[in-house]
């Protein structure tokens, strides 16, 4: 490999690169203002200046609290540059659930925005930080990135012979995922990890060209890896939003011309609800880009009508994220399928004995290739458990391969829920549910919801005497989980169903509440 750090894969290096190639092209769009690719580049080395002046090194870890910005993309960039490792926190996250995550991945320097702020504000003393750095505002004791920039020492751009090389090998990101065991694990993602996603959405061309739409939060793998990070690599213009906004995302198609959007289908389902869809002009878009659920037929329908089709997929934070498409033209032939895997990219079906299952047969579903996580921070056992005999990823979902070698998603073995396109872990939600006095027992489960997808839904064998209903448990839960996370229902029962074994049968709570709508 050349070991030339300008020739490197890292995810900064390959924007200043592809700036080189096409430095008065349009990189990024936000809030109606466009950079270059020329423009980005300087504000990326000036972001790098400045985190050397912090004195940040290889392998430090350089986290980022706050909503959509070009700064987050410019800090993540930077942190490439310098060899250090960019961690990506959820904002829609309690300020418990933040601390645990700086704590873990011991951030050496944490930048967070004004919305994101006071997740951390109250209890900086708690944190392993030597440098809190604020991101569009100012706050006493903290760095102001902005009025840094500024200064004398930092515009300087920073040349290519002193940015930090980095190996295919060497940690890129460190996401966040929720664990079944209620504490999140943060998946490490190398450069080589990346560029490798990088190729396998490069043979989508699908999506590769024109101007791509990210509404999808950056912090998530799929809003920063399913098009944005591919996008900029490969030269095509971003539109950046803040966050999703329905009324926005469609005016912005119309005026940037959008060729593709990531994002899940109750995303694209809220936009048909807007007076202005109908009006929308769509003729611009390839395609769009969806995932963290299969898209309902009938909303493939509505789409189809106004000559839109989607290109659906199925990732992981696990493998950054690329394990499979469905291409826009089999998306009502294979309905339900989560496609076929990409070039770089293996699947198989595997029982418990970790055999491979022939065609039509039910298993978990196992990802090979070299976009595939080495493991995660700090955790041996859970990076050992994650992996079979033979070194595949075990995903922890149950699908089956057709006979034309399209997969099917069938059920999650860790029972997860995704709610608007947010994972939910039942564990993490009980662990914390049970300590409200009065709950004896509690099982979270996801049921069908026409708008999210999925609702978190908490059943529970409770004393009946504290009088606990979910507005009980809404309070309870205020500040110590997410508010994706929280339950939207209760349901008091007598006893939980248990098989045998003592473990209970949550498939059986499904089909029970399922049949009283």
């Amino acid at each position: 490999m050349n070991r030339n750090s300008e020739s490197s894969v890292g995810m900064g290096h390959m924007v200043l690169r592809r700036a080189e190639m096409n430095p008065s092209a349009p990189a990024l769009t936000y809030e109606g203002a466009t950079q270059t690719f020329e423009q980005l580049a300087l504000n990326i080395r000036k972001v790098t200046c400045f985190l050397k002046s912090l004195n940040i090194e290889p392998g430090d870890r350089v986290g980022y609290l706050g909503q959509n910005h070009p700064r987050f993309l410019e800090v993540l960039y930077a942190s490439s540059l310098v060899g250090a490792i960019f961690v990506p926190l959820n904002y829609r996250l309690t300020s418990q659930e933040v601390n645990y995550i700086a704590n873990d991945s011991g951030l050496t320097v944490l930048f967070a925005d004004e919305c994101s702020a006071h997740l951390i504000l109250s209890h900086t003393d708690e944190l392993p930080c030597r440098e809190f750095i604020s991101v569009g505002f100012k706050c006493d004791n903290w760095t102001d990135l902005d009025s840094a920039l500024v200064h004398d020492a930092i515009t300087v751009p920073v040349g290519n012979s002193v940015l930090a090389h980095v190996s295919e090998s060497d940690t890129a990101l460190i996401m966040y995922t929720s664990g079944t065991t209620g504490r999140p694990k943060g998946a490490l993602l190398s450069h080589g990890n990346i560029f490798w996603n990088l190729l396998n959405a490069k043979f989508m061309e699908e999506i590769m060209r024109g101007t791509t739409l990210t509404c999808a939060p950056l912090f998530h793998i799929g809003g920063l890896n399913v098009t944005t990070h591919p996008s900029l690599v490969s030269g095509v213009h971003v539109v950046l939003h803040q966050v999703f906004n329905a009324k926005e995302v469609l005016a912005d198609i119309e005026k940037y011309q959008v060729s593709t959007m990531f994002g899940a289908p109750t995303m694209f389902d809220m936009l048909t609800y807007e007076s202005a869809f109908e009006a929308t002009d769509f003729s611009s878009i390839i395609a769009f880009n969806c995932g963290a659920a299969p898209v309902p037929l009938p909303l493939i329908e509505t789409y189809l009508k106004r000559g839109v089709q989607f290109c659906q997929g199925y990732g992981l934070t696990e493998t950054a994220p690329y394990v499979s498409v469905l291409s826009s033209d089999d998306s009502v032939k294979k309905k339900g399928s989560a496609g076929k895997a990409l070039m770089f990219t293996d699947v198989c079906i595997v029982d418990a004995s970790g055999a491979e299952l022939p065609a039509m047969a039910r298993g978990e579903i196992c990802v090979s290739g070299p976009n595939v996580t080495a493991g995660y921070w700090g955790l041996e056992e859970a990076t050992r458990a994650a992996f079979d005999s033979k070194g595949r990823f075990l995903t922890g979902d149950i699908g089956y391969l057709d006979n034309d070698g399209y997969l099917f998603i069938c059920d999650r073995k860790k029972d997860m829920i995704i709610s608007g396109g947010e994972n939910v872990y039942p564990a993490e939600v009980e662990g914390v549910l049970v300590a409200l006095p009065g709950v004896k027992e509690v099982a979270v489960v996801g049921l069908p919801d026409d708008k999210w997808g999925e609702k978190v839904v908490a059943v529970a064998v409770v004393d009946k005497s504290a009088g606990i209903s979910i507005a009980c448990v809404s309070d309870f839960l205020s500040g110590k989980l997410a508010r994706y996370k929280q339950p939207r229902e209760l349901h008091v029962v007598d006893e939980l169903p248990r098989n045998p074994a003592g473990k209970v049968q949550k498939f059986v709570l499904k089909e029970l509440l399922v049949s009283k709508v």
